[in-house]
């Protein structure tokens, strides 16, 4: 049974899909989620999921061997940064090479990098009037959003969409082919 770490900063919404796609299967199955933020709503549907969560402050992530400590334990095969704004430290990168992915709410490499995440990133599209935009899947590395991409997927942003359509659109995606290419990643 492959285990499954995710990271998650919010509400945590990808991290309940891929939860819940894991859910009943025999190959894999999501074992923690760990959060920076103690009052994220991921912590609330881990619980209600019945699975292990914690919250860490940054000292414990990037400053100590804390976190990593705990990864080590849960013997990930895969860590998976579903909505984590934080940037993974190298010893931990070091630790675990092109085991660890991400989900990032734009095509790569448009949009990406430091301080484009949710709202912030379709906003940015609808203010360049972009014609279309999706979802980036892929591999970690030390700088914001440069590894290797492993999936996009897209959609068309219409003229008349506000940042909200667009997110929604980006929503929709993510739900449907975040969990399978994790899925693959494993196999």
């Amino acid at each position: 049974m492959k285990r499954i770490v995710i990271f998650a900063s919010g509400s945590g919404s990808n991290a309940e899909n891929l939860i819940r796609f894991f859910q009943n299967s025999k190959d894999a199955s999501v074992t923690l989620v760990l959060s920076n933020n103690s009052q994220a709503k991921v912590l609330d549907r881990c619980k209600n999921l019945e699975v292990s969560a914690f919250s860490f402050n940054r000292m414990a992530f990037s400053k100590t061997n804390d976190v990593l400590n705990i990864l080590k334990a849960a013997k990930p095969d895969l860590i998976v940064l579903a909505g984590f704004l934080w940037k993974m430290p190298e010893f931990i990168l070091n630790e675990f090479p092109n085991k660890i992915v991400n989900v990032h709410p734009a095509l790569l490499p448009k949009h990406g990098g430091k301080g484009m995440y949710g709202m912030h990133v379709h906003q940015a599209i609808v203010a360049n009037k972009e014609a279309e935009t999706g979802i980036t899947i892929h591999y970690v590395n030390e700088n914001y959003d440069e590894g290797a991409v492993i999936f996009q997927a897209k959609c068309d942003v219409l003229p008349s969409d506000s940042a909200e359509d667009v997110a929604a659109k980006i929503h929709e995606l993510e739900m449907e082919h975040f969990p399978k290419v994790v899925e693959r990643l494993l196999k």
